[in-house]
């Protein structure tokens, strides 16, 4: 497309056109559920931060009403792929586990050999796990820890969580209400009635084009990581898909994107002067293999220290990571406080004051 193009494509441009597909530009989403579904599936493991990201991208949105959805079972809360858990349309978790699950059971099996997890064991703890949560009797963690121990299955060294986790990646269970700043675990059927039937190859054409639309500009080995899919499947449903799709070549890499993203091109992509305030392990940051079109890689280690996993809160300007950010001090005395990258530039007056906005707003997002 790009003959067509009228803005010139720098790795900025590429960053606010993720910005537009991610609802982060503009008028985002109407509400939580659409914006859940949209984003096809939102990183989750931090549920601070996971309530924080979908906020961001609902304008008026407050942490009262991100809770409800979650309490009401319009958005959902699981292990769909990578081992982590997401936010995502309670009518898609059946049939995106039904594509993950295998791939990622088998690439944990080591380490439930080391747990002594058997197929008859977690055979066990389903039995032990329903009989205490059917009837619309949710249970706590602990309180299905001390059942599995109880029944002679010991939840010790990580064992109970990982028992867990097969439980709700085999859709038994599901973490429904919340519960404090956890949730309680539900019975699948009883907790998501409506689920959408979709078999491999359309599932994973399907859970493709929409990670392009709302990541895009994205690349397949983007989608194959993000979705824990082979490279080979992932091909294969781009072919099924391309024609629903623009692809833009950006240094010599393909990347794919919506049409209606791909038509900011024409007239300028806003989100120049845009400044965010995002939580740790927003999409915009982690869902891309190759996140240095918008974290220059000499910073990286700022965003995750030590490649430990852990995404620390992030400022974007303009479709770059400029820095990160965190809360100081308590009370009425705390403040949202800037850490830009480089100590010797510092925000400029433009952006501080989009920044401070962009914390105001994270303000009045905790307190509706």
């Amino acid at each position: 497309m790009g003959a067509a193009t009228k803005t010139r494509i720098t790795s900025k441009v590429m960053g606010r056109l993720r910005m537009a597909s991610q609802g982060l530009l503009g008028d985002g989403f109407s509400s939580v559920p659409e914006a859940v579904r949209s984003m096809t599936a939102m990183q989750a493991q931090d549920l601070q931060s996971a309530l924080w990201a979908v906020g961001l991208r609902v304008p008026d949105a407050g942490l009262s009403e991100v809770r409800a959805a979650l309490d009401s079972g319009t958005v959902a809360r699981s292990w769909p792929m990578r081992g982590t858990l997401h936010l995502l349309a309670p009518e898609d978790l059946r049939w995106i586990l039904n594509i993950t699950t295998a791939r990622l059971v088998q690439g944990m099996s080591s380490r439930h050999r080391q747990l002594e997890i058997t197929g008859s064991d977690v055979e066990a703890c389903r039995k032990v796990a329903l009989d205490l949560v059917s009837g619309g009797h949710g249970a706590t963690r602990g309180e299905l820890f001390a059942a599995f121990d109880a029944a002679g299955q010991p939840p010790t060294g990580q064992r109970g969580i990982h028992l867990l986790g097969l439980l709700c990646q085999s859709a038994s269970l599901v973490p429904g209400p919340l519960d404090g700043n956890q949730q309680k675990f539900v019975a699948f059927d009883e907790w998501i009635t409506t689920s959408r039937d979709l078999g491999r190859e359309e599932g994973i054409a399907e859970l493709l084009l929409r990670y392009l639309r709302s990541h895009g500009p994205a690349t397949v080995r983007d989608f194959a990581w993000w979705s824990n899919t082979t490279l080979t499947e992932a091909r294969a449903a781009l072919a099924s898909v391309s024609g629903e799709l623009v692809e833009l070549e950006f240094g010599g890499t393909g990347y794919w994107l919506s049409p209606e993203t791909a038509a900011l091109l024409d007239d300028g992509v806003p989100g120049q002067r845009t400044v965010l305030a995002l939580p740790g392990f927003d999409e915009f940051v982690l869902g891309y293999t190759d996140r240095s079109l918008v974290l220059p890689p000499e910073h990286a280690q700022k965003i995750v220290p030590g490649g430990n996993g852990v995404f620390k809160k992030a400022i974007v300007a303009g479709g770059e990571v400029i820095g990160t950010w965190g809360r100081q001090g308590s009370g009425r005395a705390a403040a949202v406080v800037p850490v830009p990258f480089d100590d010797a530039k510092p925000l400029g007056p433009a952006t501080l004051a989009s920044f401070k906005r962009a914390a105001e707003r994270y303000e009045r997002f905790l307190a509706a």
